[in-house]
C-alpha cells in the first residue's frame, strides 16, 4: 500500500507498505494516476493507494437539514458531460453525517474508502465546505469512463472566518444569473462571503418600497452617447440570491453607501443633498460632491428606512455602509450641516462623518446588526463594535486593532481585482497575507479575514468579469483558507492549470495569471539598458527598436536593450511559435540628465512611486495608464526636486510629461519653473511656463510642460518647481478635496 500524507499542500511522509488488502474492486477501471490538485489546499490530506468509481445511482444519505448538499451533489453526477460508467459495486453510498467535529465551524472530515464517501462536520456549512472539495476530487479524476474517486482521508478547516468577494453590481449591471454563477464559484472555493455593492453614484439597484424613484429614477443614467443604462433587482430577485446562497454556505453581505456615493440616491430625492438641486445620475467615474445632508433629519429618517427594507431581505449579521471617499465642501458650506456641528459639539467636518457613521451604526445595533464599512470611518472617532474593512492599504486595518475594532483586509496593494495584470497578478495575490507584521496576539485575533474587490467601472459584461476575477480568485481563496505555512506559487500553480477545464465547463472566461512580462530598468553612468523577464520559460519574447532614424526588425531577445535614440521598444511575446497577446509599448526617451542624482523636497507617494529616487531619470516614458509604474504621484503639495547632472554641461531645454485624469483629482499643474547653479547653492532662473490645459478637459493624456535656455554657462545642478493645482475646483464632483501631480521622466538636453 502506497500512503501520502500532506499537511497544507507539502507532501511530508511517504511510507509503502506491503500488505493491503481490498483496496480496490478489481472490475473498476481506476485511472493511473490519481489527480489530488484541489484549491484551497486542505490542511491534512491522506492518500491510500487505490479508489473506487461511483455511477450517478449511488445512495447518497444525509442527516436533516442537509436536503440541499444532497441535491448538490446528485446534480453534479448527473452531469451529462461524463459517459455512464461501467459499475459493479452497487453497495456504495455518500453520507453526509453531522456529528461532532472539533475543527470549527467550517471544518470537515472527508473519507473514501471501499465503502463509498463520507463527509463529517458539526455544522451544516462544514457540510458544504466538505462537498466542495468532494466535487473538485470528482471533476479533476472524471473521464470518458465515468467519476472515479482516491482513496483519501482528508481533515480540513478555515484560516480565516471572513472570506468574501466583493461584486459592484451598481457601475455596470450584473443580471441574477451572474450573481448566481459567482455564488457556485464562491462555494466551489470555499469562500464564504458575498459583498453585494448595490448603491453607487452611477446606479441605485435594489428595490424599495417606501422610496419607489430609487430605482424608477436612480437607477438609469444617460451615457455619454445619449444612450440610457440601468437596471435593478427587484425584492424576489434579492431573495432568490439570498437563499441560493445560503444553501451554498455563502453569506451575502449588502452595501448601501453613506453618507457619499449617493448621487444616483439624491437624484431621484433631492431634498437629501445639501443643496436640495435636481440633479442626473453620474455617468462617469470618480468621486462627486454630491452627498447625503448630515444636518437634515430627513436624511436621516431616509436611510433608516431604506436600511429596515435592507435587512428584512438580508438575513447577514454585517451591513456595509461604505463610508469612503466624502468630499466634504457641500457640508463645509450647508448651514444645516454648521448647525448640526454646533449642536453636537463638533469641531471639522471629519467629525461630522463621524457623527454620520456613529447615528446609522446606533440604528443598526438597535436591530441587532453590525456595522462594517471602508476604513475611512475611521476618521474623527469610530464607535465601539464597527468593523473597518481596510483598502487604502493595511494602515486602517492596523488601526482598527490596536483600538479594538475587528478589521477586514482587502488592500488596493492585492485585493482589487479591476486593476490590471501589471498591477496585480497571480503570484501577487498569492503573496498577500493579511496579517500585517508586528501585530500582538490579541490584535491578530482581531484580523476577521479578507476580500478580493471587483468595481466595475471598466467591466462592462460578464466575459470581462470573469477574465478580471479568475484565476486570481482562487488565489485569495487558498490565501484565506490554507495554513500559510506551507506556501509555495510554484506547486500551486501548476494547481491552477488542472482547473481551467474545470472552469470552461462552467462557462468561465478566465483572464491570463499574468502579462507576458515585466521589465527592469537598469542605470550605468549615464545610460539605461531594459531587462526583459518572460512570465515564464514558455514565453519567447522578440523586439524592435523604433525611432526616427532606426531600421526597425524583429530580433530575438537575448540580452539587456539599451535606450539609444529617444523612440518606443515594441515587445512581441510568443508560445509554442505563436503571439501570445498583444504587442507591449515601452516608450524611451535619450537625454543628457538619465541616471543623475535626484533630491526632493517634499516626497512622492508610496503609492505612486514611479521607479523610485530614480524614476524620473531612467529613461523610459510614462503611458496612459497611469498605474503602469513609470508615474510618481504627489498629493495635495507642490513638487520641487533638484537634478544633479554627472558632469557640467550646457542646457539648451528642460521638460517633463504630465498627466490629466481629472475623475481621479489628477491634473497638469499650474505652472513649472526651472532653476540652474554650477554649485547647488547659487541659482538662476531660466524662465517659468504656465499650463494651457483646460482642469476641465476629461479622458486620461499627457501634456509635456518644457523650457527652453538661453543661458550658455554650463551648469551641474538643475531645480524643477512645479505648482500643484491646489484643491478640486469648485465645479468637480470632489470640489475641495487635495489634487494630484502626476509626472515622469525630467528630460534634459
Amino acid at each position: 500500500m502506497l500512503v501520502m500524507t500532506w499537511r497544507g499542500n507539502s507532501l511530508v511522509m511517504l511510507l509503502i507498505v506491503v500488505y493491503f488488502f481490498g483496496c480496490q474492486n478489481n472490475n473498476d477501471p481506476l485511472p493511473s494516476e490519481w489527480n489530488m490538485n484541489v484549491i484551497p489546499a486542505v490542511q491534512e490530506m491522506t492518500v491510500l493507494d487505490g479508489g473506487i468509481q461511483i455511477n450517478p445511482t449511488i445512495e447518497i444519505q444525509a442527516s436533516e437539514g442537509l436536503g440541499q448538499a444532497k441535491a448538490d451533489l446528485a446534480d453534479l453526477l448527473n452531469d451529462e458531460t461524463y459517459a455512464e460508467p461501467r459499475y459493479l459495486n452497487t453497495d456504495r453510498t455518500i453520507r453526509l453525517d453531522l456529528t461532532a467535529y472539533n475543527y470549527g465551524l467550517e471544518g470537515y472530515e472527508l473519507l473514501v474508502d471501499q465503502s463509498g464517501v463520507v463527509i463529517r462536520s458539526n455544522t451544516t456549512v462544514g457540510i458544504q465546505r466538505g462537498t466542495a472539495t468532494l466535487k473538485q476530487l470528482i471533476w479533476l479524476n472524471a473521464s470518458e469512463q465515468g467519476y472515479f474517486l482516491p482513496l483519501v482521508h482528508i481533515k480540513d478547516w478555515s484560516r480565516f472566518a471572513h472570506r468574501g468577494l466583493l461584486l459592484d453590481c451598481s457601475r455596470h449591471f450584473f443580471e441574477v444569473e451572474v450573481v448566481m454563477k459567482y455564488i457556485d464559484l464562491l462555494h466551489l472555493f470555499k469562500m464564504n462571503t458575498l459583498h453585494w455593492h448595490l448603491t453607487e453614484d452611477q446606479g441605485w439597484r435594489i428595490a424599495i418600497d417606501a422610496y419607489p424613484k430609487l430605482t424608477e429614477v436612480g437607477a438609469w443614467r444617460t451615457e455619454l452617447d445619449s444612450s440610457a443604462y440601468g437596471g435593478f433587482y427587484e425584492k424576489d430577485d434579492i431573495r432568490s440570491v439570498v437563499a441560493y446562497a445560503a444553501q451554498k454556505g455563502i453569506t451575502v453581505i449588502p452595501e448601501i453607501e453613506l453618507p457619499g456615493h449617493s448621487q444616483a440616491a439624491i437624484a431621484a430625492y433631492p431634498h437629501l443633498s445639501c443643496t436640495g438641486d435636481s440633479i442626473d445620475v453620474a455617468n462617469d467615474w470618480g468621486v462627486f460632491k454630491e452627498i447625503y445632508c448630515a444636518g437634515n433629519d430627513s436624511t436621516f429618517k431616509f436611510l433608516e428606512t431604506v436600511l429596515t427594507e435592507v435587512m428584512e431581505l438580508f438575513p447577514s449579521k454585517q451591513i456595509h455602509i461604505g463610508g469612503d471617499e466624502v468630499p466634504k465642501s457641500r457640508w463645509d458650506k450647508c448651514s444645516k450641516c454648521q448647525q448640526r456641528m454646533v449642536d453636537e459639539g463638533l469641531e471639522t467636518e471629519e467629525e461630522l462623518q463621524s457623527y454620520f457613521i456613529q447615528r446609522i451604526h446606533a440604528f443598526l445595533s438597535a436591530n441587532g446588526r453590525e456595522l462594517i464599512g471602508w476604513d475611512e470611518i475611521l476618521e474623527g472617532g469610530l464607535s465601539e463594535g464597527a468593523i473597518v474593512q481596510s483598502w487604502r492599504g493595511v494602515d486602517g486595518g492596523i488601526e482598527a486593532v490596536k483600538h479594538g475594532h475587528q478589521a477586514i483586509m482587502s488592500p488596493t496593494s492585492h485585493a482589487y481585482f479591476d486593476y490590471g495584470l501589471d498591477a496585480i497578478d497571480l503570484k501577487k495575490v498569492y503573496a498577500f497575507n493579511p496579517i500585517p507584521k508586528g501585530l500582538k496576539d490579541a490584535e491578530v485575533s482581531l484580523i476577521l479575514g479578507g476580500e478580493c474587490n471587483i468595481w466595475t467601472e471598466h467591466v462592462p459584461d460578464s466575459k470581462t468579469l470573469d477574465q478580471k476575477v479568475f484565476p486570481r480568485l482562487m488565489a485569495m481563496a487558498e490565501v484565506l483558507w490554507s495554513d500559510s505555512s506551507y506556501r509555495h506559487y510554484e506547486e500551486f500553480n501548476d494547481r491552477v492549470q488542472h482547473f481551467y477545464p474545470i472552469l470552461d465547463a462552467m462557462g468561465v472566461s478566465y483572464g491570463q495569471e499574468a502579462i507576458p512580462m515585466t521589465h527592469v530598468i537598469h542605470l550605468d553612468k549615464s545610460s539605461a539598458y531594459i531587462e526583459l523577464i518572460p512570465y515564464s520559460d514558455e514565453i519567447e519574447l522578440k523586439f524592435q527598436y523604433q525611432c526616427v532614424d532606426c531600421n526597425p526588425f524583429w530580433s530575438a531577445y537575448s540580452d539587456m536593450i539599451q535606450t539609444i535614440q529617444s523612440g518606443t521598444i515594441l515587445i512581441q511575446p510568443e508560445r509554442n511559435g505563436r503571439n501570445y497577446d498583444e504587442v507591449i509599448k515601452i516608450p524611451v526617451s535619450t537625454h543628457k540628465g538619465i541616471n543623475a542624482e535626484v533630491t526632493y523636497e517634499h516626497p512622492y507617494s508610496k503609492w505612486y512611486r514611479g521607479g523610485g529616487v530614480k524614476g524620473l531619470v531612467d529613461s523610459k516614458l510614462g503611458t496612459l495608464n497611469f498605474r503602469d509604474g513609470a508615474w510618481q504621484g504627489f498629493w495635495g503639495t507642490d513638487l520641487e526636486c533638484v537634478v544633479e547632472l554627472s558632469e557640467e554641461m550646457s542646457i539648451t531645454s528642460v521638460s517633463a510629461n504630465f498627466y490629466q485624469y481629472n475623475n481621479s483629482w489628477i491634473f497638469i499643474p499650474k505652472e513649472m519653473a526651472v532653476e540652474v547653479s554650477k554649485d547647488g547653492q547659487s541659482w538662476t532662473s531660466l524662465q517659468a511656463t504656465l499650463s494651457d490645459v483646460d482642469p476641465k478637459q476629461r479622458g486620461k493624456f499627457i501634456h509635456t510642460l518644457a523650457i527652453l535656455s538661453e543661458n550658455t554657462q554650463a551648469v551641474k545642478f538643475v531645480k524643477l518647481i512645479v505648482k500643484n493645482l491646489g484643491k478640486v475646483p469648485d465645479w468637480h464632483e470632489a470640489a475641495g478635496a487635495d489634487s494630484w501631480i502626476f509626472i515622469d521622466e525630467i528630460q534634459i538636453k
